[in-house]
């Protein structure tokens, strides 16, 4: 948890920074669960999406196949180094985003919460713990990058719908009734968004 949100590790009580930048990428299988333990909500909250990767088509998986069983070796290319990353970074943080595009953002975070009173149905039924503002700072981030990579110098509130379910699927912590009834955080983010008007 240190390394993901300070960029430091502490060993023998010395504190050492992270080069940077600093990620981590981790995955989850869904059908391989032994010997492996689900992440707490605390270390969840600090991955900045949750990226569901569907089964590959037919399609998809010739070119599988015709990548990884040839004789021909992957050659890697250098694309970017960490300046430059950060560059980009820097540069993502800079977009500006108007007041009413930030409340709207503030609003799905807060309609998460069960215990809100602008909480729709389906969070007041399924939902045990909303998003944190971690989940409200990615909304803003991704909603910049989103933006930058369409050409634009400013968040939409399509932006910030397109980001949602990325950066909210895991940050929404379901009740035993929605496990019961095989309702997935996805359903409730989209319900979210269904009932949050942009305005």
């Amino acid at each position: 948890l240190e390394a993901m949100q300070e960029r430091t590790v502490t060993v023998a009580k010395t504190i050492h920074q992270l080069p940077q930048p600093f990620f981590v990428l981790a995955t989850q299988n869904p059908l391989e669960m032994e010997g492996t333990y689900p992440l707490p909500e605390a270390q969840l909250d600090r991955f900045f999406f949750k990226i569901n990767v569907t089964f590959p088509s037919a399609a998809e998986l010739v070119e599988i196949a015709q990548r990884t069983t040839g004789a021909r070796q992957p050659v890697a290319r250098h694309v970017a180094d960490g300046p430059i990353i950060m560059q980009m970074q820097a540069l993502a943080r800079t977009v500006p985003i108007a007041s009413h595009v930030l409340a709207y953002a503030a609003r799905l975070i807060t309609a998460t919460h069960p215990e809100s009173k602008d909480a729709p149905a389906i969070t007041r039924q399924y939902v045990r713990y909303g998003a944190s503002p971690r989940g409200m700072q990615t909304l803003i981030l991704a909603g910049k990058i989103l933006a930058l990579l369409d050409g634009r110098y400013n968040v939409s509130f399509g932006d910030i719908r397109l980001a949602a379910l990325p950066a909210l699927r895991h940050r929404v912590v379901l009740n035993f009734e929605a496990q019961a009834e095989s309702v997935s955080a996805d359903e409730v983010v989209k319900g979210v968004l269904e009932a949050v008007k942009e305005e």
